[in-house]
């Protein structure tokens, strides 16, 4: 009789095991803990499980972005720059570029939105127009990054880009220089894009200090070298007394350069610009109008855009503003970097 008790003792502690195993087993490799596989405290609130949080966080993050174009060296460099950072560091990167398209732009960020990626970077077309879209990117809980350009309207997480206003300061104080403080002067201009507005007003405020020296237009010219070209030969039509002009980037300069000597008025006009594309720096070692360059250092500007997303994907505080510094060449500094 104790045999058979004992028996039926040991049956049932066996049903109870096997009846309990599967189930613990099967909580074990979901993540979940409760008896008979029921739903864990994560999981009652609406949470994530554990397992669900590790893949979320070793996911390969996304970023998309928008950039002004494809055409200028600057944007080929910073692109090539944030290429490669975003490939050491791990990050899928997709780069559109909008060609000075603002409906191109907002299309494109709209299906980046659409695809939910990780992160946004725009360099925008406007910097006014953009703020619509960033704001449907925030809504959706997408940070977003601007780098060169800023945005008007819109608080971004953070801006990477070249101290605009001091580049303008530094190549307005080496024309009035230049000038030998009197002169008129022409700006071709940009002023839909916010780092322009940034160089026009350290240009300008570095000229206000030399009285002889007056701006006498300031004309549209896009940033495009055709454009540039085709505004400067206005400007020259309508100021016959004009002495020099301020390209606010190097196609700008560049485009003024081909008006200036299509004129032959290149011993008469001097020229400066922003940016150090080779092809200007080639222009002001030649001894040509084009005189000096503010100087920006695109692929610097890249890089530092993937490491500040970086350091925001993992919490870490980062900077509202990511300033650049920037530098003058003219022909005596190329003349030494090269040896010459």
């Amino acid at each position: 009789m104790t045999r058979m008790l004992t028996l039926v003792g040991v049956i049932a502690l066996g049903l109870i095991a096997g009846g309990c195993g599967p189930s613990e087993q099967q909580g074990s490799q979901t993540g979940q803990t409760g008896a008979g596989g029921g739903a864990t405290a994560d999981q009652a609130a609406g949470q994530p499980s554990a397992a669900a949080r590790m893949v979320a966080a070793t996911k390969q993050k996304v970023i998309g972005a928008s950039l002004l174009t494809k055409t200028h060296v600057f944007y080929q460099d910073l692109s090539a720059a944030m290429e490669e950072e975003a490939k050491k560091l791990g990050y899928k990167l997709i780069i559109q570029y909008a060609e000075f398209k603002g409906a191109t732009q907002n299309s494109d960020i709209e299906t980046f939105i659409a695809q939910g990626v990780d992160a946004l970077v725009v360099a925008p077309c406007d910097s006014a127009a953009i703020a619509p879209v960033i704001g449907e990117a925030q809504a959706k809980g997408i940070p977003v990054f601007t780098v060169d350009i800023a945005a008007h309207g819109a608080e971004v997480t953070s801006h990477i880009a070249s101290d605009n206003v001091q580049g303008g300061r530094l190549i307005g104080e080496y024309l009035a220089k230049l000038l030998n403080g009197k002169g008129k002067v022409a700006i071709i201009d940009h002023p839909e894009a916010a780092s322009v507005q940034e160089r026009t007003s350290g240009f300008v405020e570095a000229l206000k200090k030399y009285p002889e020296i007056t701006i006498v237009q300031r004309a549209e010219g896009t940033g495009q070298r055709d454009k540039a070209m085709l505004a400067a030969q206005d400007v020259l039509q309508a100021n016959p007394e004009l002495n020099a002009i301020f390209g606010i980037n190097d196609d700008s300069a560049l485009g003024a350069l081909a008006a200036v000597e299509a004129a032959g008025k290149q011993d008469k006009i001097l020229i400066v610009g922003y940016d150090g594309i080779p092809e200007a720096r080639e222009a002001i070692l030649a001894g040509k109008a084009l005189k000096a360059d503010t100087v920006q250092h695109p692929k610097e500007i890249g890089r530092k855009a993937m490491q500040v997303i970086a350091d925001h994907f993992t919490k870490k505080d980062v900077p509202k503003v990511v300033p650049v510094a920037v530098d003058i060449i003219d022909a005596a500094k190329l003349k030494a970097e090269s040896g010459k």
